[in-house]
Protein backbone atom coordinates (compact mmCIF):
# COMPACT_ATOMS: atom_id res chain seq x y z
CA UNK A 1 0.00 0.00 0.00
CA UNK A 2 1.51 3.34 -0.91
CA UNK A 3 0.75 6.32 0.63
CA UNK A 4 1.11 9.52 -0.90
CA UNK A 5 1.38 13.25 0.35
CA UNK A 6 -2.04 13.72 -1.17
CA UNK A 7 -4.09 10.63 0.66
CA UNK A 8 -6.06 11.57 3.63
CA UNK A 9 -4.73 8.03 5.34
CA UNK A 10 -1.27 8.82 4.44
CA UNK A 11 -1.36 11.79 6.48
CA UNK A 12 -2.96 10.25 9.44
CA UNK A 13 -0.19 7.26 9.61
CA UNK A 14 2.51 9.85 9.12
CA UNK A 15 0.65 12.22 11.99
CA UNK A 16 1.03 9.17 13.58
CA UNK A 17 4.72 7.97 13.17
CA UNK A 18 6.80 11.58 13.71
CA UNK A 19 4.94 13.49 16.05
CA UNK A 20 4.61 13.27 19.53
CA UNK A 21 1.62 14.08 21.26
CA UNK A 22 2.85 17.50 23.32
CA UNK A 23 3.27 18.64 19.67
CA UNK A 24 0.34 17.46 18.62
CA UNK A 25 -1.43 19.10 21.43
CA UNK A 26 0.46 22.45 21.05
CA UNK A 27 -1.37 22.93 17.86
CA UNK A 28 -4.46 21.77 18.89
CA UNK A 29 -4.26 24.56 20.87
CA UNK A 30 -2.74 26.88 17.98
CA UNK A 31 -6.08 25.61 16.25
CA UNK A 32 -8.27 26.49 19.01
CA UNK A 33 -7.12 30.05 19.78
CA UNK A 34 -6.37 31.30 15.58
CA UNK A 35 -9.36 29.76 14.69
CA UNK A 36 -8.06 27.37 11.99
CA UNK A 37 -9.48 25.44 9.77
CA UNK A 38 -8.74 21.40 9.40
CA UNK A 39 -7.02 22.39 5.86
CA UNK A 40 -5.06 25.04 7.93
CA UNK A 41 -3.75 22.35 10.29
CA UNK A 42 -2.55 20.17 7.30
CA UNK A 43 -0.55 22.90 5.58
CA UNK A 44 0.91 23.78 9.57
CA UNK A 45 1.87 20.18 9.44
CA UNK A 46 3.41 20.05 5.99
CA UNK A 47 5.32 22.96 6.73
CA UNK A 48 6.50 21.49 10.19
CA UNK A 49 7.70 18.39 8.09
CA UNK A 50 9.73 20.65 5.89
CA UNK A 51 11.54 22.97 8.52
CA UNK A 52 12.29 19.39 10.37
CA UNK A 53 13.27 18.09 6.99
CA UNK A 54 15.70 21.56 6.47
CA UNK A 55 16.95 20.87 10.05
CA UNK A 56 17.90 17.88 9.60
CA UNK A 57 15.46 15.98 11.88
CA UNK A 58 13.32 12.80 11.68
CA UNK A 59 10.73 13.85 14.00
CA UNK A 60 8.71 17.16 13.59
CA UNK A 61 9.75 18.97 17.25
CA UNK A 62 7.42 21.33 19.11
CA UNK A 63 10.01 24.43 17.59
CA UNK A 64 9.03 23.31 14.22
CA UNK A 65 5.50 23.07 14.81
CA UNK A 66 5.89 26.36 16.74
CA UNK A 67 7.81 28.50 13.83
CA UNK A 68 5.22 26.85 10.89
CA UNK A 69 1.97 28.06 13.48
CA UNK A 70 4.22 31.58 13.10
CA UNK A 71 4.27 31.47 9.75
CA UNK A 72 1.09 30.99 9.18
CA UNK A 73 -0.01 33.66 11.60
CA UNK A 74 2.03 36.13 9.37
CA UNK A 75 0.26 34.71 6.71
CA UNK A 76 -3.52 35.52 7.89
CA UNK A 77 -2.19 38.84 9.08
CA UNK A 78 -0.56 39.73 5.12
CA UNK A 79 -3.99 38.49 3.82
CA UNK A 80 -6.06 40.82 6.34
CA UNK A 81 -4.27 43.93 4.74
Amino acid sequence: MTLGMGSRWGWVWLRSHWVDEPTLALLERAMHTMGLSARAYDRILKVARTIADLAGKAEVESEAVSEAIHYRSLDRELWRQ
